[in-house]
């Protein structure tokens, strides 16, 4: 039997308290990064969604120890780096993990296969195996640049070369993959000559190994070069310094996931009123932390509380209207769909651009998430790098969420406005947060 979920009309404003897993981004690198220290980490308020449960389930394949108390997980590391046991390890839909998993492969001198369910295995994986080759692992793919893959690392961890031209246009998660790995072959210097995709996550990825006491360096800078006038044709480049050393086990708490919590926040500026997200912080290294500006532009509220009662962000909205914009996405990508639906209920027009690259996640996040808003009602225009969306009148549709969790929990909350608004294969969220929908309907 199809399952399917609807979220009700409000019929009052909000006045709600949601609590949001932790950081799923966080949760990945810090598990990455616990798994090749030496002791006992403990890493406390890890996301509890499928992607990092398959992250876990990886780990202790690969020979570290992990003890569970709820959302507070303690990792006994380094995993087994001289064992020569094939093992095959399955990410599910998870890209982050299974990327991350394929890079820590690369450490480990027995046979690695890394694989996942069918939309995982369209995506694409090529940069990363590149990457890996060039390092002097041995990277072989049923399918060049895709999942399945089989994996043996490098023969006594030194790498065939010490640093790597990488290319940033269609994942930063490759980048990121190398870096958590690079301590462990003696250091490496990763020079990306292209503008980086979400080139904020390389920051948070140094934030979490600099934590497990990695040393790395991410400097910035723009090449110009003469042209036939005055004038001077720029290029961006990265370069991202690790040193050589091992991992220190840490204590450390991982903060709320703002890309979860983009749901409760976008729900007070659809449906008007108050909701609070407790433990999102304002010096999040999460790029989706600069949601908040998104919703302060389109007419919300928002305020970081700390007090005895609460400590967290509170989004609010009244009587102001909800008003669209221009907006770059490109830091914050996974949070398309959630500004999607907030524009969808805006009295103005919104374009969303930076963020071509979403065609190739869990959905193609252009194309898929523009059909479902049609059957809205909406009227979406489909641009090279983003979308334009102009408000009409809401209609109850049935939604399809082409197995994105993002997309399904973003544009149920349509159904907060427009009555009927039903969304199938509801346990997609499953993802991310599995009980998303029980803290809607919560709201």
């Amino acid at each position: 039997m199809l399952q399917t979920e609807t979220l009700t009309p409000r019929t009052s404003p909000l006045a709600a308290r949601i609590q949001v897993p932790g950081s799923k981004s966080v949760s990945n690198r810090a598990l990455v990064c616990a798994a090749l220290s030496t002791g006992a980490s403990a890493i406390e308020q890890v996301a509890d969604g499928d992607d990092t449960q398959r992250m876990l389930a990886a780990v202790e394949m690969l020979g570290a120890g992990v003890e569970r108390n709820g959302t507070d997980i303690t990792v006994h590391g380094p995993i087994d780096t001289t064992s020569t046991t094939a093992v095959v390890l399955d990410a599910g839909l998870a890209g982050t993990t299974s990327r991350f998993l394929t890079a820590l492969a690369g450490v480990r001198a027995g046979a690695t296969t890394i694989t996942g369910g069918e939309a995982l295995r369209r995506r694409p994986m090529g940069e990363l195996h590149r990457l890996l080759v060039e390092l002097g692992v041995d990277v072989r793919a049923e399918r060049d640049g895709f999942l399945p893959v089989t994996v043996r690392g490098i023969a006594t961890l030194k790498p065939r070369v010490s640093s790597l031209r990488a290319q940033g246009d269609t994942s930063s998660q490759f980048i990121s993959a190398v870096m958590m790995i690079a301590p462990m072959v003696g250091g490496l210097e990763i020079v990306i000559d292209d503008p980086v995709v979400s080139r904020e996550y390389l920051h948070m990825t140094a934030h979490v190994m600099s934590d497990f006491g990695a040393a790395v360096n991410i400097s910035e800078a723009v090449d110009t070069v003469a042209g036939e006038s005055d004038n001077a044709v720029a290029g961006s480049r990265t370069v991202v310094r690790v040193g050589a050393g091992r991992y220190t086990a840490t204590t450390l708490r991982v903060d709320a996931d703002w890309s979860s919590a983009s749901y409760p926040l976008a729900a007070a500026a659809i449906a008007g009123g108050v909701v609070r997200v407790p433990s999102l912080r304002a010096d999040s290294a999460q790029p989706e932390a600069g949601f908040e500006a998104v919703l302060t532009t389109m007419g919300c509220s928002v305020k970081h509380v700390n007090d005895s009662n609460f400590v967290g962000v509170e989004v609010s909205r009244t009587s102001a209207p909800l008003r669209g914009g221009n907006f770059d996405m490109s830091a914050m990508s996974d949070l398309v769909p959630t500004l999607a639906a907030v524009a969808a209920c805006a009295t103005t027009a919104t374009e969303i651009r930076g963020v071509g690259f979403i065609r190739a996640k869990e959905s193609d996040r252009i194309s898929d998430l523009a059909r479902e808003l049609r059957k809205c009602g909406t009227e979406v225009t489909e641009l090279n790098d983003g979308l334009r969306i102009q408000p009409r009148s809401l209609t109850a549709a049935t939604i399809d969420p082409h197995e994105d969790h993002r997309l399904a929990m973003a544009l149920a909350l349509l159904g907060l406005r427009q009555p009927g608004v039903v969304v199938n294969n509801p346990g997609v969220v499953g993802k991310s947060w599995p009980r998303y929908w029980q803290a809607m309907h919560g709201l």
